[in-house]
């Protein structure tokens, strides 16, 4: 078999000092699957870092994603007729954490299929525009290039992402996507102004041409999903079965949905109290919701104003952490605050966190803040300056971005690929409490907002599991959110939108924290 990404050295585990006959074996057979995904997916390699892929947009089809499917079937069981026995102590654990990634991987893609009626061309064709934008260690001309190619390419992507779509369509998902589509223009445009004075006239003119076969492309995208809408419909829930499947599969220490709703109720309760203390404490004389009102209202003038406040909140969190030597921080980690790409806003309606590329010499995290939901005039009481701190601490340090910096300097591919958000969102609501309790910003305005984060973290459990057994719709959900967090109607929308297309990460985040830190005692000072 000819070796896909070639030229490209993938690391492994050092060889275990009572390595066992298989160990070479069950390692090639890891970095075998880690090519074929990488290059079946080429936006995948640009967010690892990975450029031999950067101009390319890969096959969209139906029959690729079922190829895939095959292909991890295969891999499954090759991975599963290895004798354990035959492995050292450690890459028996590798092969463990293989096994729960692939079965996990083919129930959602052979079993849940959210693929074959989710449309998503236009976001995945976003990201492979904005990750080489934003980033990486090649030159910009050369990215602008690359960049130019997977436009040129978008005719042929969006007419294979078509042939995917053979479930029944959601009304909802439709939206989001022409939504996307829309936007994506605005994004080209930035691109282009940034080539003058780096490309020369040829090059302009070719990156001209890609962008207007993009943009056309897009045009027929949008109307492909518009008369999509005449026949989509609202189903868009698991249901119980599938949900507590998707529950089995991603191992919470055999709790089923019944005992994680409970966790999230009782989570709602106790957070609640511990906010209306806090709230108490810093506006004695005012009722709660004058209180969180109050609170909200300490906010920058302007989103330039706020993103230099998140800026500043994240450096003095890390300051922090040196001068209390709380934690070790890698030589090699930067990280750069960046507003939400437009394409992007309506789903990511506080803030989100781009992990560096892996394999990239350009290693830096993006920490994106989205200014305003669809033009919200009240948007900037979402960015009220506690809330900016707690956001900084969960985003940055000691929360992804120190997480990620860390995990980059493991050589094992398996736990790369490893989806296990409950370890990422729990160590950053872990990390909002222990700054706390480390005195970093811990007045009781601090602390209102950390347990308001709490609350939303708790709704979360709650929405992510009702909302997929059918017992509540998107307005109910909406409405939960507004009346216990207190956010803004449209960040709340936002949020739950994006609920029902990624079923059981939400509940990740609090979960997390409680199943990774039980030891912490009372959990009301769960956070982001």
């Amino acid at each position: 078999m000819t070796q896909l990404l070639p030229g490209v050295a993938l690391p492994r585990p050092a060889r275990a000092a009572n390595a066992g006959p298989l160990d070479d074996r069950f390692y090639d057979l890891v970095e075998e699957r880690f090519r074929r995904g990488v290059h079946h997916n080429p936006v995948l390699a640009t967010w690892l870092g990975i450029a031999t892929e950067n101009g390319r947009l890969g096959d969209a089809s139906h029959d690729a994603v079922e190829q895939e499917i095959a292909d991890e079937r295969a891999h499954l069981a090759v991975i599963e007729a290895i004798d354990p026995a035959q492995l050292s102590k450690s890459a028996r654990f590798e092969r463990d954490l293989e096994l729960h990634n692939v079965r996990l991987g083919l129930f959602e893609a052979a079993d849940l299929r959210l693929w074959a009626r989710r449309p998503s061309a236009a976001d995945l064709l976003g990201d492979s525009v904005y990750l080489l934008f934003a980033r990486g260690a090649s030159p910009l001309a050369q990215r602008l290039e690359w960049i130019g190619e997977r436009l040129a390419a978008t005719p042929a992507y969006l007419a294979a992402s078509r042939s995917r779509l053979t479930g029944a369509p959601v009304t909802l998902w439709h939206e989001i996507e022409l939504r996307s589509a829309m936007e994506m223009p605005g994004l080209f445009a930035e691109v282009r102004a940034a080539a003058d004075g780096v490309l020369d006239a040829v090059q302009l003119r070719r990156l001209d041409a890609s962008i207007a076969t993009a943009n056309a492309s897009l045009e027929g995208w949008s109307d492909f999903l518009k008369a999509g809408l005449a026949r989509a419909g609202d189903d868009w829930a698991l249901g119980r079965e599938q949900y507590d499947e998707l529950l089995r599969h991603r191992a919470f220490d055999d709790l089923d949905a019944d005992a994680i709703l409970a966790i999230g109720h009782e989570q709602l309760r106790k957070n609640h109290e511990a906010r209306r203390a806090a709230l108490r404490e810093l506006d004695p004389g005012a009722d709660e919701a004058t209180a969180i009102d109050r609170l909200k209202s300490n906010h920058p003038a302007t989103f330039e104003e706020a993103l230099e406040g998140y800026r500043d909140a994240m450096h003095r969190a890390r300051a922090h952490l040196i001068e209390h030597d709380l934690v070790t921080i890698p030589d090699d980690e930067v990280i750069d605050v960046q507003p939400t790409p437009e394409y992007l806003r309506s789903m990511m309606p506080f803030a989100a966190y781009m992990s560096p590329a892996r394999f990239d010499a350009d290693r830096r995290g993006i920490y994106i803040v989205t200014p305003a939901v669809d033009n919200d005039p009240d948007a900037m009481r979402e960015h009220y300056r506690a809330s900016i701190s707690n956001t900084s601490v969960h985003e940055a340090y000691p929360g992804h971005h120190l997480q990620f910096a860390v995990a980059a300097h493991n050589p094992s591919l398996t736990r790369l690929a490893a989806e296990a958000p409950e370890f990422v969102e729990g160590w950053g609501m872990y990390s909002e409490q222990m700054m706390r309790e480390q005195g970093f910003d811990n007045g009781p305005a601090f602390m209102a907002t950390l347990y308001t984060d709490a609350i939303w973290r708790s709704c979360r459990i709650i929405l992510d599991i009702r909302m997929h057994r059918g017992e509540m719709t998107t307005d109910e959900a909406v409405a939960f959110m507004v009346e216990h967090t207190a956010f803004e109607t449209a960040n709340a929308r936002a949020e739950v939108k994006r609920y029902t297309y990624t079923p059981g990460y939400q509940l990740s985040y609090l979960l997390g924290k409680v199943l990774c830190f039980p030891d912490l005692g009372d959990q009301r000072s769960s956070g982001r």
